[in-house]
């Protein structure tokens, strides 16, 4: 059972950042709000950070309300947790969720600390400091990130990975399939991809204000990374598998558009495409 005395005081002043993957131990006992979607494997980062609430992005809600599937996690725990609206803030920005973000759903545990919808993200931060913290820690996730090989041990590989965050060094030059949207995180885009991938897919998080889920792309072709979004509605945000095997592409990049990537594709088509570019069964532009 976790330790419920950490006074309010310690969380007054909210932790702003772009990403629930980039929390240190200041995070611990803090109200965050984090410009990552509201699923599930975002609130659990949250969670393990041992935050006193947290406010993620809606992402749209999409399939099976995935943008938000992390309130559900929180609850379960007494972690109070919210969502803004994507329309209203963009995703990837957590200094633009703070001054323009507008609630769209709470879990109970926050709608008790006086947090509801429409309030502004910055009402809705001073709220939680006096949230009660959470009783307990999640569950372990499962599995985050695996490897498919579907031309052989010596072809290319599709590499799953559940947030962007997982990628590794080795990832260079394979397709590179995440659950993350595809908002571009601080505005930096090294933050694209932290590896020089032959390509990347994503969710494009409703796309919301400002185009915000789609400005991975452009950041990608400036590296030559061909790069495409899926719709959130046609696949589970958080889930990679979900992207590669339920998804339908909604925006690709100048350089996907070059190897045959089109809006509509399935992303599993899409895939097919970038893998017979990567063996040279296509002429690439």
């Amino acid at each position: 059972m976790a330790d419920t005395t950490t006074p309010p005081s310690a969380a007054t002043r909210p932790i702003v950042a772009d990403s629930v993957t980039r929390l240190g131990p200041e995070a611990e006992g803090a109200v965050l709000v984090a410009a990552s979607h509201g699923g599930v494997y975002a609130a659990y980062l949250a969670a393990v950070s041992k935050v006193r609430g947290v406010i993620l992005n809606d992402a749209g809600l999409g399939l099976d309300r995935a943008g938000i599937g992390g309130l559900d996690l929180a609850q379960k725990i007494g972690l109070a947790a919210a969502t803004v609206s994507h329309d209203s803030a963009r995703i990837g920005d957590g200094r633009d969720m703070m001054a323009r973000g507008r609630i769209s759903y709470a879990n109970v545990a926050a709608i008790a600390a006086g947090v509801e919808p429409g309030q502004s993200c910055a009402e809705a931060a001073e709220r939680l400091a006096a949230a009660t913290p959470p009783f307990d820690r999640p569950a372990p996730y499962a599995e985050a990130r695996r490897e498919l090989a579907p031309r052989g041990p010596l072809g290319p590989r599709i590499v799953l990975i559940d947030s962007a965050a997982l990628v590794k060094a080795e990832d260079a030059g394979q397709v590179v399939i995440t659950g993350s949207h595809g908002g571009l995180i601080g505005g930096d885009t090294w933050n694209a991809l932290k590896t020089d991938a032959f390509a990347a897919g994503y969710n494009d998080a409703g796309i919301g204000i400002d185009e915000a889920g789609t400005t991975r792309l452009p950041a990608l072709d400036a590296r030559a990374i061909a790069g495409f979004v899926v719709s959130c509605n046609t696949a589970r945000i958080g889930e990679a598998a979900s992207t590669y095997e339920d998804g339908l592409v909604s925006r690709v990049n100048r350089r996907a558009h070059a190897l045959g990537l089109r809006e509509g594709q399935s992303a599993r088509e899409a895939v097919e495409i970038l893998m017979d570019a990567m063996e040279g069964r296509i002429e690439t532009a």
